[in-house]
């Protein structure tokens, strides 16, 4: 059965009763990404998208407030007016998931999505100012207005950021927003491989030159990208933005230090787009084969991949500095395999982001966590929501 609430207090009603019937229930947005994680069999199932609107905007003070069931895109339009955008910029997961429906501004925050500039200006958890939502008895909270039993002194905000609909069912969000950068451009150098690649965007990030973006796009996953034009070799990426004075003088600085090593330099629109493809990783979109996010150390990225290729067959590329990799499995999920390598080398988080139900069903999707960080997770689900209604075994 599937719930479209037209209020909070319609939502609260329904999870107030299934409370009581002891029903399960999944809690989506706009569905776009349904297919994260374990399969979910629910009795019940909740969606925010009748829940629409900004209810609050106050441009001066960089603070939006929506209904959660508002489309991302409406949040995007009314914030561009403006000359203001959510910094974070949060990934589309439709293309890659081959999923339909509407991104929505609660799923941002439920799922904490970030783009190419999280590792500089912070993900959708350090923007996210407040929430109202609806724990697993009916009641409904207000950030900083009620204190759950149990949870005193836990900052809600960043708890319910991530956790990806199995503590409550958000009903409103409030984020900070920032001016959005009137120029911007990307410096492609060419021709580097991984490990020069990774060097090469470390020294750029510990200069002055503010570079907002770093990715390395190997030659086999380059061609997806701008329709080719970036040749076909591999291609290592620095973003910049800021004011038609600031960008060409940061931008020559680096040209100076690259000199001799090939390179073409983006306008703000091609640049823009560039980094919209890699935010939603359009290299991997024409399949539908496995494909995992990696997170860990940006200099022992590359020697992860170098690892996994002995053994089996992967397409991949790289963004912040090294730190975030995408990679696309040629043969199974390989989820073993990958977390040893990745413990091997310092540690990390892998996270498979596409596979089919199957694979998702017995394979731990998300990163194992440790007895001692179960055992909290498992205090803090039962606070929130003590029958275990919301999203049973998502995350398990």
């Amino acid at each position: 059965m599937k719930w479209l609430p037209n209020s909070e207090a319609e939502a609260a009603a329904i999870i107030s009763d299934a409370t009581i019937k002891r029903a399960s229930i999944e809690i989506l947005g706009g569905g776009t990404k349904r297919a994260i994680g374990r399969p979910v069999t629910a009795g019940i199932t909740l969606s925010s998208a009748n829940l629409s609107g900004i209810v609050a905007y106050a441009p001066s003070e960089m603070v939006i407030s929506a209904k959660s069931g508002t489309p991302l895109e409406d949040i995007t339009a009314v914030l561009g007016a403006n000359h203001q955008e959510l910094a974070f910029d949060p990934m589309d997961h439709r293309g890659l998931l081959h999923s339909a429906g509407t991104p929505t501004i609660g799923a941002v925050a439920a799922a904490n999505l970030s783009g190419p500039r999280r590792f500089v200006i912070g993900a959708a958890r350090d923007a996210l100012l407040g929430v109202r939502f609806i724990n697993g008895q009916g009641e409904i909270i207000k950030n900083g207005g009620r204190v759950m039993k149990n949870v005193t002194g836990l900052d809600l905000v960043k708890l319910l950021a991530g956790s990806w609909g199995t503590l409550g069912f958000l009903t409103e969000v409030t984020f900070k927003v920032l001016p959005k950068a009137p120029t911007e451009t990307t410096l492609v150098l060419l021709g580097l491989d991984d490990a020069a690649a990774i060097a090469a965007l470390a020294w750029a990030m510990a200069t002055h030159c503010e570079v907002i973006g770093a990715a390395h796009v190997p030659e086999f996953v380059n061609a997806t990208l701008l329709n080719g034009q970036l040749k076909n070799e591999g291609a290592t990426l620095l973003r910049l933005q800021g004011s038609a004075q600031s960008v060409p003088a940061r931008l020559a600085f680096l040209q100076q230090h690259f000199a001799g090593r090939a390179h073409l330099v983006l306008d703000t629109e091609t640049s823009r787009q560039l980094w919209q493809e890699i935010r939603d990783v359009k290299p991997f979109h024409a399949d539908q084969r496995p494909v995992w996010r990696v997170s860990m150390a940006p200099s022992k990225g590359h020697e992860m991949v170098d690892v996994l290729r002995r053994h089996t067959g992967l397409a991949v590329y790289y963004d912040w500095q090294g730190g975030l990799i995408w990679l696309r499995m040629e043969d199974g999920a390989d989820a073993d395999l990958l977390r040893k390598t990745i413990a091997a080398l310092g540690g990390g988080h892998a996270t498979l982001i596409r596979a089919n139900e199957t694979t998702r069903a017995s394979t731990p999707v998300f990163q194992p966590q440790t007895l001692a960080l179960t055992a909290l997770t498992a205090r803090i689900k039962s606070a929130f929501d003590p029958a275990g209604i919301f999203n049973p075994g998502r995350m398990t």
